[in-house]
Order: structure tokens, then sequence, then C-alpha cells
């Protein structure tokens, strides 16, 4: 499948007619990460959170964003990655994502924002099948940025998956 043909079968924003698609970059764990620019709502210092007894560990806590209750995600998790204290570099990307056919607004913790990008579709190749230290479903593509830079583009979906179809299947019980 290719990568334009993953989006549209995911619901992923597909890369425009020139075949670039505006990302914003920023870091997790030492690695380049990248989202779909018209995701993004807001970008926020770091702010007070709730924990969520109970609640999946990659979506533990919530925040108070303007007046509405919002999960806050951790990809961290999601990736395997450890969970870093906060910086001073460290921000909240705000998304909205549809997810089971319902947009939904997420906090996600990042510990540097740094650019908004155009990605080319020359540039981008999809995640290796052996050599990944990921599970190779979160990850959308992978994305020569720069001279030496690979970012990833995570597939939000995918990582979400779980928790969305998990909270259905409570609700039916």
């Amino acid at each position: 499948m290719q990568p334009d043909e993953h989006c549209q079968a995911t619901g992923l924003v597909p890369r425009n007619s020139d075949r670039q698609l505006e990302v914003l970059v920023f870091d997790l764990g030492g690695q380049s990460f990248a989202l779909e620019a018209v995701l993004v709502r807001e970008i926020l210092d770091m702010m007070p959170e709730t924990r969520v007894p109970g609640a999946p560990a990659l979506v533990g806590h919530v925040i108070n964003f303007r007046g509405r209750i919002i999960p806050l995600a951790d990809l961290h998790l999601a990736f395997g990655m450890t969970v870093p204290a906060p910086t001073k570099d460290s921000r909240i990307v705000v998304i909205e994502l549809d997810l089971g056919g319902d947009a939904t607004i997420i906090g996600l913790r990042t510990d540097k924002v740094h650019e908004v990008a155009t990605f080319s579709a020359a540039t981008s190749e999809d995640a290796p099948v052996v050599g990944l230290r990921w599970k190779r479903e979160h990850v959308r593509s992978l994305v020569r940025h720069g001279n030496d830079d690979i970012v990833v583009l995570p597939d939000l979906e995918a990582i979400f998956q779980t928790i969305t179809h998990g909270a259905a299947a409570a609700s039916i019980h």
C-alpha cells in the first residue's frame, strides 16, 4: 500500500495535490516526530494535570483546555520510551483527531516543539519490517528531513485504537 493510499484507508490527512504534507515537527525521547499541521489546534506550555485512576497509562491524565476537560496523552508510552520529567522546552500540542467517527480533542505531551515544515512524498518511506524499535503499526511512515534527520510520522489512529475500542467494548457490557 502506498503512503497516500494508507492515508485514505485510515482517514488520515493525505498529501496535497503537489504531494506535499505540512507538518509540525517535535521531539520525543531524542527522536523527531511530526503531525499533520491541520490536526494541530494549539501549542501550550506545560500546565497542571490531573491523574485519572483506572485510565490507560497512555491517557492517564486530563487537563483543562479552555474550560474543557481533555485527555492528555503521552506518546513516549506508545513508543516504549521512558517518560522524562518536563523541562522548560516541554509543550502540550492540542490536536483534533477523528476517532471512530467522533472529533476528539487530545493533548499530546512533547519534549520540544521545533517547526512547521513541508515534507515531500519523495522523501517518505514505509516503516521497515525489521530494525524498528517501536510497534510498526504505530508508525505511518519515516521521512528524511534535512541532512541526517529521520522524522517519524506516527499513526495516531492506530495508537489510540486500542483505547477507543476498549471503551466501546466496556460500554456494551
